[in-house]
């Protein structure tokens, strides 16, 4: 009789710079309708909804995680999140955002295509903001809170990758009344900046 473990066999992927892979393990999808109380602004998104309709697709996320053994030490979930750009009042458009339940794993988040920012916060109060191009990435340690914002015209693709057994806490940022800071635009062609969330009240762990 075999001692060896059971193994996953290795997967080749085709990864678009376009956003999407395939050989995905999933896909998951959000729309306008999904994103109350995600924008300071609410009468602005509300009008885009009345405009365009709850049902519009603003950003989606392939991933691949293997069959077998996917929560055990060392397995990894690599993806693609492709995030449509748009404009809520002077908000960029962004992410859900989210904190690892399993607060001290990392992630790793590569641009393929597309202009945008890594809103990064810890709970404790400090701020980030990394500019990401094609070819730049960055390294999110653990116990950062982090959200993609697109600040460009076109979709803003990123690759991730991180631990499996992490998993994602959303209410953390929505219980906070929102992030502590918003991207909007800074009023003087195409550039962005960062500015208080008057409706941000302080990150309560669980």
């Amino acid at each position: 009789m075999s001692t060896h473990p059971v193994v996953d066999l290795p997967v080749p992927l085709l990864i678009s710079p376009e956003g999407g892979i395939e050989g995905r393990s999933r896909r998951y999808e959000k729309f306008l309708g999904d994103m109350a109380g995600v924008y300071h602004d609410e009468a602005a998104w509300q009008a885009s909804v009345a405009a365009r309709g709850a049902d519009e697709l603003i950003y989606w996320v392939d991933d691949h995680r293997y069959q077998d053994g996917v929560d055990g030490p060392g397995a990894l979930i690599i993806g693609t999140s492709t995030l449509l750009p748009g404009r809520y009042g002077s908000e960029f458009a962004v992410t859900r955002g989210h904190l690892h339940a399993i607060a001290d794993r990392a992630e790793l988040y590569y641009c393929l295509s597309g202009r945008g920012v890594m809103l990064l916060e810890t709970i404790d109060g400090q701020s980030e903001a990394v500019e990401l191009t094609p070819g730049k990435a960055v390294n999110v340690p653990g116990h950062w809170i982090h959200r993609s914002v697109n600040t460009g015209d076109e979709p803003f693709v990123t690759l991730f990758c991180y631990a499996a057994d992490a998993g994602q806490d959303y209410a953390l940022i929505a219980d906070a009344g929102g992030m502590k800071s918003l991207v909007v635009a800074d009023g003087d062609g195409d550039g962005w900046k960062l500015t208080p969330n008057p409706d941000h009240t302080g990150y309560r762990p669980s």
